[in-house]
């Protein structure tokens, strides 16, 4: 077990040795909780919400397609985005 001291703004420097067993990098995200008298920090992965709802949607099954060609790939999102904004103008 190793020390470290809480610095000024209350910052904590993780030692090289356990960086290196996690594979800590700069910029990598931790997420800190309290629990039981002890603070932890766990890596975590920052997603987009919209890409993390993708994937659910994928995961689900919930997906469009194949399309023979990007055209066509294009032109069913416009079909569905117009339909969309149609049913919006209702709501108002």
């Amino acid at each position: 077990m190793e020390l470290v001291t809480v610095k000024t703004k209350f910052q904590v420097v993780i030692p090289q040795s356990i960086r290196k067993r996690v594979r800590l990098d700069i910029g990598d995200l931790l997420e800190a909780s309290f629990e039981n008298g002890k603070i932890t920090f766990t890596p975590k992965t920052a997603i987009d919400r919209h890409l993390a709802e993708g994937l659910g949607n994928l995961a689900q099954g919930r997906t469009h397609g194949p399309y023979e060609s990007a055209t066509a790939a294009v032109a069913a999102l416009e079909r569905r985005a117009r339909g969309r904004n149609k049913s919006r103008r209702k709501r108002k």
